[in-house]
């Protein structure tokens, strides 16, 4: 049961995930809006663009509540809401879907009461109407527009690459809502955290010691009409400081790489960066607090038959 502060925009938010990423979706979530997605739905007092996220679908601007679709059409009928070009749409936040029939009938009862011209194909503006518990909730709904999905064609790509949706989660753990913060990729392979921080106008610099796969990762960005921020050269070079690194740490089964290379990662990571987020292979607890990082919040993500371990670290 959920309370509606008076005088306080709220939203509503509308997640789905693979059991495989829960535990990342969760992160994210944690990161973005400081609390724990307890359903595949959360309120919060935040606006978050839903494109931003892989995991969040739909987010509704709340306008009404109610204990029933005709307190909705009387609140609808008081404050005389207005539209053109709109169109209303039934949104499962819960899970529990009721049947085609009854959606369009809760659909046009509710778009019925709206003053104005409904448009069915491509409308200016969508409004979502939605249960939960024992409250229904109307409001102009957002869904995630998914463009990100075309960055998994890119012209170079690696079997051993983090996923395009990981990668953009990622961007927003490391950030959380300050998208005016300094980000550097040290290890940045073929640029996939690049793409996805850069989609989103997020400040970020990358570095790859591989002069091959650097030339590769230039290509990659090239090809989305993206600058190219990347040095090829040793990130033991970097002389700049950030506010967060994102560190895919390189792994002995596809890059000849030793543990106390990895741990001379982590300590120039230490130099360059306030905050990081690495992925590892391994759990890797003791050596991240062995330079100096404090370890505030960890999660893990399968591929295949592969399980990373992903660390927030200050």
């Amino acid at each position: 049961m959920f309370q509606l502060p008076q005088n306080q925009k709220k939203y509503l938010y509308t997640t789905n995930y693979s059991k495989d990423e829960e535990s990342l979706c969760k992160m994210e979530i944690r990161s973005l809006f400081n609390k724990t997605l307890e359903e595949k739905h959360l309120f919060s007092n935040f606006y978050v663009d839903p494109s931003r996220s892989p995991f969040i679908k739909k987010c509704i601007s709340i306008m009404y509540t109610g204990k029933t679709i005709d307190e909705i059409v009387n609140k609808i009928d008081i404050e005389k809401l207005t539209s053109e070009d709109y169109k209303v749409v039934y949104i499962n936040a819960t899970g529990e879907d009721m049947g085609f029939h009854d959606k369009r009938a809760i659909e046009f009862k509710i778009g019925f009461s709206i003053l104005g011209e409904a448009k069915m194909k491509d409308p200016a503006i969508i409004f979502g109407i939605t249960k939960i518990a024992d409250k229904w909730i109307f409001g102009e709904c957002e869904s995630n527009n998914s463009e990100w999905l075309l960055h998994n064609k890119k012209p170079f790509s690696y079997s051993n690459a983090l996923k395009v949706n990981v990668c953009r989660a990622l961007v927003n753990i490391a950030i959380g809502n300050n998208l005016n913060c300094s980000v550097v990729d040290p290890c940045c392979g073929i640029g996939t955290v690049l793409i996805e921080a850069i989609s989103m106008s997020v400040n970020i610099k990358g570095y790859e010691i591989n002069p091959y796969i650097g030339k590769n990762a230039k290509t990659n960005l090239r090809y989305f009409g993206y600058e190219d921020v990347i040095t090829i050269g040793d990130m033991n070079d970097i002389k700049n400081k950030f506010d967060v690194a994102i560190v895919d740490l390189p792994y002995g089964i596809f890059t000849k790489i030793t543990p106390h290379q990895q741990l001379a990662i982590m300590s120039s990571t230490r130099r360059i960066a306030n905050k990081m987020v690495i992925i590892t292979f391994d759990d890797m607890e003791e050596q991240i607090t062995s330079v100096g990082f404090n370890i505030e919040d960890r999660c893990t993500v399968s591929k295949g038959t592969f399980k990373r371990h992903i660390f927030i670290c200050h």
